[in-house]
């Protein structure tokens, strides 16, 4: 780093930006003033600097400098509180539209001494605050407000303390380059969609039904866990999955273009409802959106591969026509 990004101002005031690894908040990273109340103290010890001199009373100097020492030692302690911590944090689940998320940050100190009163705070998010043991790490959850859907970056992460007296405050920034999802809202409850997509077949091999057992076939991405039989995993032989004889199995396709009379928020909502509707009741189901055809399949994972395709549609993270 060039002498003169070490003493930039977007460096004071923003931090370091997004940094692929833990943070190690070294001396160039903390940043120390005094707060209001430590003005207000600097004050007060020069009117009293004054009156001693003034006056020439030995007791008002002994006080005076008594009082300034544990001003500067102040300033030594506030400094301490964060230097040396490490910072990391780790991926937050994807949430639906109007929920908050949950980014777990860690915060490792070394030291052989504990850390007091830290307050953490992402950019335009509420703040927490914690004490973090010596020679101890503390994992801890911050909220983040999610408000549109879509993927976005984490902000930066401020961390900032004043103990032991709130003379002084002294804070650091931490940005790592993480991100996370964010869901369309679900549309209240509705009917799956009557036409053409929506299909029954005899297959047996998903579905609803779970009458008759008919033997195993192997595993296949997208199958439901449910149907996993897990004696042949235990014994060692694979992952199979249960077939079943005489079931009604149901593939259902939750298609765009059944949705003429909505706009496009209102689209998205409905299909997320139905991608949770369909995933709760162990449908195969299928989703088509403009750009995008993801094939019929169930489970965790083809769950979160439609709602995750919902919630990045149109917003620049993936190629798709208007509908």
């Amino acid at each position: 780093m060039t002498l003169r990004q070490r003493f930039s101002l977007q460096r004071f005031l923003r931090g370091e930006g997004p940094e692929p690894g833990p943070i190690h908040l070294v001396q160039r990273r903390v940043y120390i003033l005094p707060t209001k109340m430590g003005i207000y103290f600097a004050s007060m010890l020069l009117v009293m600097l004054l009156g001693a001199v003034n006056y020439n009373n030995s007791l008002a100097y002994a006080l005076t400098f008594l009082l300034a020492s544990m001003f500067f030692i102040a300033i030594l302690h506030t400094y301490r509180n964060l230097l040396h911590l490490r910072i990391d944090m780790g991926q937050a689940a994807p949430v639906f539209c109007g929920e908050t998320a949950q980014l777990p940050v860690m915060l490792d100190n070394r030291n052989n001494a504990p850390r007091y009163a830290i307050r953490l705070q992402l950019a335009g998010q509420a703040h927490v605050t914690v004490d973090v043991p010596e020679d101890n790490w503390l994992q801890i959850k911050i909220p983040l407000r999610a408000t549109q859907r879509g993927r976005y970056k984490v902000q930066r992460l401020r961390l900032e303390g004043s103990y032991p007296l709130g003379l002084f405050q002294a804070w650091a920034y931490a940005q790592r380059d993480v991100d996370y999802l964010v869901y369309p809202a679900p549309d209240e409850e509705h009917s799956f969609p009557s036409v053409p997509g929506y299909s029954e077949t005899q297959q047996g091999d998903r579905g609803k039904g779970m009458d008759d057992f008919a033997g195993l076939r192997n595993y296949q991405s997208g199958d439901s866990l449910r149907q996993v039989h897990w004696k042949t995993v235990a014994r060692g032989q694979g992952m199979h999955t249960k077939l079943f004889a005489g079931n009604q199995a149901v593939e259902l396709w939750l298609d765009w273009s059944t949705l003429p009379q909505l706009d496009i928020e209102a689209r998205l909502s409905r299909l997320a409802r139905w991608v949770l509707d369909a995933d709760a009741q162990g449908l195969a189901y299928g989703l088509r959106i403009p750009g995008l055809t993801i094939p019929l399949g169930s489970g965790g994972t083809h769950r979160h591969r439609c709602l995750e395709a919902l919630a990045l549609f149109e917003t620049g993270k993936q190629e798709n026509d208007s509908g």
